[in-house]
């Protein structure tokens, strides 16, 4: 068999819905953009959505809408992707990585409460693989930190503490304490990248709670602004009868979804029970196969929450990167391929540049040193399942 890792669940019902978008002649941000966006606030219960060209545009603007900038520090985890941090250093704030828990994929708590200074603006919490954090901890964190905290524009004074914005790229779904990922922090930002669970090819979006004393209504049109070079009408808007003219309110960027994109997303998510719970099923499948092997996989459901399921993360227990290399290689010679998630951030050239050492985060380190990640994806057949693990199985035996 030939099992690639994640690719694209795409059926007819995208196909039709993108072709509908080609013959409408609207093919930018449109009707179908606002409607995917009102689909999704629907979907997380919060009063607005926002969808952009990528959660990391999701991230970074945010960021900018709270007014976090030069002489601000924001602190997460350094078990993430890149993305997670690069924002940060776009808006120019000080990046604060703090260590996993030990044989944990989430922070350290304890350490990230001790990391928090009067320069903390925003904390950035990752749902690694659809996981949901403890959000009752950090929610206890900021509260206890509010006197530290001193807002530097009307949104920071309103949230009166550290915000927290969650990295939710793979958490589209998933839920914890009957709440679902999108109205638990205060922004959530999600991904709808090729990979992931729901796509629109790429694109992401953003949610948020709802702000005592701040207008959700105004706050959307400041994504909007953000979005759209700062430009004061939209390209719809702008196609009413007269309504050409428009102002530039500041020189922003230019980060907005298309209908195109959302349209893929419409059709997704009407799918999206079904993949979520086809997802579920490959995961307990797999859950079942490997419980007789030295392996800790992932734990994707609980009493506290359940996962969008959208990676199936292994530990190899008691060993190294170098016997996870060969896992990987074996599986990639009998045609599965796999991944890693993810390198700590202190191990890459970018942020060992910034003067991060992987010496100080051992608990990530370990964390990855013995990590696989199998292919998870609702293309797979029940027989291709099991030949993912059935492989992974005699690669194992054949090197121990």
């Amino acid at each position: 068999m030939n099992i690639p890792f994640s690719p694209p669940d795409i059926g007819d019902e995208e196909i039709k819905e993108v072709i509908d978008t080609l013959k409408s002649g609207w093919i930018t941000t449109g009707p179908k953009t606002k409607l995917f966006e009102n689909r999704i606030g629907d979907f997380c219960r919060t009063r607005k959505a926002v969808c952009l060209n990528s959660a990391t545009a999701c991230m970074e603007t945010t960021l900018r809408i709270l007014g976090v900038g030069p002489g601000d520090e924001v602190i997460t985890t350094a078990y993430t992707y890149t993305a997670t941090a690069s924002v940060v250093c776009h808006v120019g704030a000080r990046l604060i990585l703090v260590d996993t828990a030990p044989d944990s994929y989430q922070m350290d708590y304890d350490k990230l409460e001790a990391a928090v200074t009067e320069r903390t603006k925003v904390i950035i919490p990752v749902e690694l693989g659809g996981v949901i954090c403890d959000y009752d901890r950090l929610f206890d964190i900021v509260e206890k930190k509010r006197e530290l905290f001193s807002p530097s524009n009307e949104i920071q004074e309103k949230i009166g503490r550290v915000i927290l914005m969650a990295d939710a790229a793979h958490g589209f779904g998933a839920s914890r304490k009957g709440k679902m990922c999108g109205e638990i922090a205060d922004f959530t930002c999600f991904s709808f990248h090729a990979v992931k669970n729901l796509t629109t090819a790429e694109g992401g979006a953003v949610t948020w709670r709802d702000i005592p004393g701040v207008d959700s209504e105004e706050l959307y049109k400041q994504y909007m602004l953000m979005s759209l070079h700062g430009q004061s009408k939209d390209a719809l808007a702008k196609t009413k009868l007269g309504a050409w003219e428009y102002d530039i309110v500041a020189p922003y960027y230019k980060c907005n979804m298309t209908d195109i994109m959302a349209s893929i997303g419409l059709a997704q998510l009407k799918r999206y029970p079904d993949i979520l719970k086809r997802r579920r099923d490959i995961i307990e499948a797999y859950d079942e196969a490997l419980k007789e092997l030295p392996v800790t996989p992932m734990v994707h459901y609980s009493e506290d929450g359940i996962s969008s399921g959208h990676l199936y993360l292994v530990r190899l227990n008691d060993k190294d990167r170098a016997f996870a290399n060969q896992i990987i290689e074996g599986m990639a010679k009998a045609g599965v391929a796999t991944n890693v998630h993810y390198k700590p951030l202190p191990l890459l050239s970018a942020y060992k540049n910034m003067g991060f050492d992987i010496k100080d985060y051992p608990n990530a380190f370990h964390m990855y040193e013995n990590e696989v990640t199998l292919p998870l994806h609702t293309c797979l057949t029940d027989e291709q399942a099991a030949y993912v693990t059935d492989t992974f199985k005699k690669v194992w035996m054949e090197l121990c």
